[in-house]
């Protein structure tokens, strides 16, 4: 599929997002080739660099820190296609004149696509802004996460968005699904029948979806304390997997099957329970400078879901994530119910499936075999799949490569549809609107006591047994 000649407008292009995630993935893709021969980039934000050289001189240095063996032709052409200018949610009247002046340059068929990375509290006056300007007029826009602060907020951003966009011009990423990983989930299930035939509630007993983080909030602490771990990554990330674990095989894997069998998912799920669920903060959050003294910002989130369909109906879904913790891990895992065993001693340990969503996927399938000896009794053993075959390495994409690409070409599949995102906010607004106590923690541990004995006497698969 070619890509249309267009023009880039990055909101937020000074920020941390685009100088680790969003520039480098650019790159990426002009090196490869995916890129038209035709295009432009303006950054905008409040705030001006010194000069379009001193804001070129940066983007090469956060390119040098993010991508090995850089190719300075493809930098160099690259950052002759970048420019810079302000613009405010009062103010867009520049930012209009230089997209025109660039679409000309570009060409007459040049696309206008406008990536919003910006805090939740301002996106809604931002959208209205592009809507004032002409800005979003045929335009496609890319909405960073999360949708809103809570379902009122996330109702009035989705009202501002659809005044300036129809829905198939709106984007709205999440990063964790453009994962090869993630996406390898609706491979495993629906082209194995070995597993299909066995993911429901008769062979389930329970699904956890596992996302702890080592790192803290060093420098960070101003975003969660306008957002904390349960907005930024419940109601986005963790579901959007949960989603894809839980979802009905769809007649085709494209945007409109896709995303409708993830959406009755979430019409499925029940509303979370407050009383299952556990807010904790780190030992030491309070420190950093942009954190209030008496914050009760959680920092860590685990909880018990239900999607109440005949497929799931009575298995809970454990999900937990967090910052500080023991261990940098994205793993689901599905347990089986354990048969009745006609073996001497103990009864056997359930059968489990681990997937750990990593750069190089790898499925552990934990199953009861028979330990040697004179005895005829059993013992559990896991055995590594890998998912990726090492001679397509080179064809894999980051995450932001593949979504950037996709919205280039005008793909929605692995992007959230604004009725999900609705239900989404239906789901866990009571915990917004009844908040649980907030636990401390230690750095580097698994988290609060409360939330160690969620799942029950099984506990988490993390740590590992």
């Amino acid at each position: 599929m070619t890509v249309d000649p267009f023009v880039l407008v990055l909101f937020g292009a000074r920020g941390d997002l685009a100088r680790r995630m969003l520039f480098p993935s650019i790159y990426r893709l002009a090196a490869a080739g995916r890129l038209p021969e035709q295009y432009a980039i303006i950054g905008s934000g409040r705030s001006a660099p010194d000069s379009v050289e001193e804001f070129r001189d940066t983007v090469r240095t956060g390119l040098s820190e993010s991508v090995d063996d850089l190719d300075d032709e493809v930098v160099d052409t690259l950052l002759s296609r970048l420019t810079f200018q302000t613009a405010s949610a009062d103010d867009g009247a520049d930012l209009a004149s230089a997209v025109g002046t660039a679409r000309e340059d570009v060409g007459a068929d040049a696309r206008t696509v406008i990536y919003l990375s910006v805090p939740p509290t301002a996106m809604e006056s931002m959208i209205t802004m592009l809507g004032r300007e002409g800005l979003a007029d045929d335009a496609r826009l890319i909405i960073e996460k999360p949708f809103g602060t809570d379902l009122d907020s996330a109702r009035a951003l989705e009202s501002a968005v659809a005044s300036v966009a129809e829905e198939n011009r709106v984007y709205r990423i999440d990063h964790f699904l453009g994962k090869e990983a993630v996406q390898n989930i609706l491979a495993l299930r629906f082209a194995n029948a070995i597993l299909e035939s066995s993911w429901d509630s008769d062979h389930v007993e329970s699904v956890q979806i596992d996302v702890p983080e080592d790192l803290a909030l060093e420098g960070r602490g101003s975003f969660y304390e306008s957002t904390g771990c349960f907005r930024d990554m419940v109601t986005t990330h963790l579901c959007q997997v949960l989603g894809f674990i839980a979802m009905e095989r769809p007649e085709t894997v494209d945007a409109d099957a896709l995303r409708e069998a993830k959406a009755a998912v979430f019409q499925a799920m029940r509303p979370l329970d407050p009383d299952r669920v556990v807010f904790g903060q780190y030992d030491g959050y309070r420190d950093d400078d942009d954190v209030a003294d008496d914050s009760r910002v959680e920092t860590f989130v685990a909880l018990e879901a239900f999607v109440d369909n005949d497929r799931w109906r009575g298995v809970p879904f454990y999900l937990r994530t967090g910052k500080a913790l023991a261990d940098n891990r994205r793993t689901v895992t599905l347990t089986f119910r354990t048969p009745p065993s006609p073996f001497p001693g103990d009864p056997p340990q359930p059968d489990q499936l681990v997937l750990e969503l990593t750069e190089t996927p790898v499925a552990t399938l934990v199953l009861n075999v028979k330990r040697p000896g004179p005895d005829t009794t059993v013992e559990s053993l896991g055995a590594a799949l890998e998912l990726a075959r090492t001679d397509h390495e080179d064809e894999a994409l980051d995450a932001y490569e593949r979504l950037l690409l996709d919205v280039m070409r005008g793909d929605q599949t692995l992007f959230a549809r604004a009725d999900e995102v609705d239900r989404l906010w239906q789901i866990c607004q009571p915990v917004l609107d009844h908040p649980p106590s907030v636990h401390g923690y230690q750095k580097g541990s698994w988290g609060p006591d409360p939330a160690l004995m969620l799942p029950g006497p099984r506990g988490w698969r993390l740590p590992d047994a």
